[in-house]
């Protein structure tokens, strides 16, 4: 699942076809290291979403608009100050290099014509957003490196741009037979690594592929090679390079049932086989944006929810210590009705114990069996079996106070991880509100000085059944006491995982009889995916209809009783279902 040189090459194709004469016309940058470019083409409107994240870099089109800080950060305002109606000139990308250089011009202040340059480079957590003017001197980047961060390359203002030359590989467009076969021969290692450490712009799972293609073993060493063998590699290498030059290009991703694997913009033959499948795309873009979207969406979100998650993971681990030591002092009660038959077989025989004696063997009334009794021989009987009244009395109050506080404390946790579920599920900045506003009612989190409660928008997940039901999917503990209490009535169906912190699921009957079998099955797929469990093969599910649902006093957020229901084991792929607007 590489972001290689050749799909770069692809989306550099696809931009020049589609942006080249457009207009800048909107500059935005929604996240610190993102932006969101609108650009206004003969093709018409169209969005370039530019993300030089570290973990998830990416160039693509899209249709989808996102939210923009209400102040534009300082890169933003210098490009808009720039760029603002600038037009694109050219989109390339030198040799297979994983860097797409957009050329636009535009109009200084005096009225002059000027070019500048943005330089998008996609490498991992090297990648950037670097703005340079005609001469290739860099005017700002969306991240600064500095001597102190890189020995190889300074990125700042008033430095020159150039691509660093990190790797001794070769340029896979220019590469003749000689150089080709020279290039792999002299690495000692499996064929397909060789191939992918020797070429700008092969990732290994196109090396795999071209090895695929020739017949040979990608993992076999380089050493097994023969001429004939080179003929052939060489032969679908060629073939590949030939159609990037082409600009002909295949985006496809492959399956294995119904999980992504892999996506490249050459067809990929290795996966044509068993339970593989390959999906064809339209564009590269509809193929990162179908591929990535969710995934970057998810890095953002777990981005920005990262102080709650620590506050979360700090509150949980201190009271699983907490709760763990509490059960251990609660073992150590154990013995306190041992203490207390001690005492009562004293104050029963204990007439016959000689003064000084160490022990006294006595008859156990409760099972029959003989059993010794250890003495103080300083003390006398009745002061012995006092010492015994006074431990067991001393561990039964150790033992009441402790499983009302173990109770206290192992509530908290069932909470804190019900909350982290909550984390997990959440897509939206305004999700992270609401589950905010939970630990601070909490005592989790202070709400700071005079700070006001913030506007709650974020809304359940909304979700239509195969046969017409609505079915509404809690976000959090807040949500889900709102869809369970408020929302939902008496004959609706209730849904939730067994056993484990999960959203309330709730299929509202509207008028019907009865559910169908496969509506069940789909509610229980919602609430089997909007669980902790939801990387199980199978989730155990319980369902009741709501008025069977009660919520203890002063029990906290989410958390409900039932006494009757059913249950269902079910997997947590939710592919199929139609879902609707939040």
């Amino acid at each position: 699942m590489a972001f290689d040189g050749i799909t770069i090459a692809n989306i550099v194709h696809e931009l020049k076809k589609e942006l080249i004469g457009g207009r800048l016309t909107k500059i935005a940058q929604p996240e610190s290291d993102e932006l969101l470019l609108t650009i206004k083409s003969t093709n018409g409107q169209k969005r370039l979403l530019i993300s030089a994240d570290a973990s998830l870099p990416l160039i693509y089109l899209t249709e989808s608009n996102k939210q923009s800080p209400l102040t534009a950060p300082n890169f933003c305002m210098l490009l808009r100050k720039h760029l603002q109606n600038g037009r694109i000139t050219d989109i390339s990308q030198p040799g297979l290099e994983r860097i797409v250089r957009i050329t636009l011009e535009h109009l200084d202040e005096m009225g002059d014509l000027c070019q500048k340059n943005l330089i998008v480079e996609i490498m991992g957590k090297h990648s950037n957003i670097i703005f340079c003017n005609e001469s290739d001197m860099i005017i700002d980047s969306i991240k600064h490196i500095s001597a102190a961060v890189s020995s190889i390359r300074e990125v700042l203002p008033g430095k020159p741009y150039f691509v660093a030359n990190t790797q001794d590989k070769l340029d896979a467009l220019t590469t003749d037979f000689n150089g080709f076969k020279d290039a792999v021969e002299r690495k000692a290692q499996p064929i397909f690594k060789a191939i992918y450490g020797s070429f700008t712009g092969i990732s290994p799972i196109l090396a795999q592929e071209l090895c695929h293609r020739a017949g040979i073993d990608g993992e076999a060493s380089t050493a097994a090679l023969s001429d004939a063998d080179y003929s052939k590699l060489y032969q679908v290498f060629e073939a590949m390079t030939l159609a990037v030059k082409a600009g002909e290009f295949t985006p496809n991703i492959a399956y294995t049932g119904k999980r992504p694997v892999e996506y490249a913009s050459i067809p990929l033959t290795l996966y044509e086989s068993g339970a593989d499948s390959i999906t064809p795309f339209a564009s590269i873009s509809a193929l990162l944006e179908h591929y990535y979207a969710e995934k970057n969406t998810l890095t953002r979100i777990r981005q920005k929810s990262a102080d709650l998650r620590r506050i979360v993971q700090t509150a949980l681990e201190r009271d699983i210590k907490k709760y763990d030591l509490q059960l251990r002092q609660i073992q150590d009660t154990e013995k306190r009705d041992t203490y207390r038959i001690y005492g009562e077989l004293l104050n029963t025989y204990g007439y016959g114990v000689e003064p000084g004696a160490k022990s006294m063997e006595a008859l156990n009334y409760y099972t029959n069996e003989m059993i010794t009794i250890p003495l103080d021989p300083t003390l006398s009987t009745t002061e012995n079996a006092k010492k015994f009244f006074d431990k067991y009395a001393k561990l039964k109050r150790t033992y009441e106070a402790l499983s009302e506080l173990t109770k206290e404390v192992k509530q908290e946790i069932d909470h804190l991880e019900s909350i982290s579920t909550s984390l997990d599920i959440a897509l939206k900045e305004e999700d992270l509100v609401q589950i905010k506003e939970e630990l601070i009612s909490s005592g989790f989190i202070r709400r700071k000085g005079n700070a006001k409660k913030e506007k709650i928008t974020s809304k359940p997940f909304h979700y239509i059944s195969s046969d017409g039901f609505h079915m509404y999917v809690g976000k959090n503990n807040f949500q889900n006491d709102e869809l369970t209490f408020k929302f939902a009535t008496g004959n609706d169906w209730w849904f939730h995982a067994k056993g484990m912190p999960g959203s309330h699921v709730i299929v509202k009957l509207d008028g019907a009889d009865e559910l169908p079998d496969r509506t069940f099955e789909e509610a229980g797929r919602l609430a089997a995916y909007y669980s902790k469990g939801r990387e199980q093969e199978k989730v155990e599910i319980d369902y009741i209809q709501k008025k069977h649902i009660k919520k203890p006093a002063g029990a906290a957020p989410g958390f409900v009783v039932y006494y009757t229901n059913y249950s269902l084991m079910i997997d947590s792929d939710i592919s199929g279902i139609e879902k609707v607007g939040e």
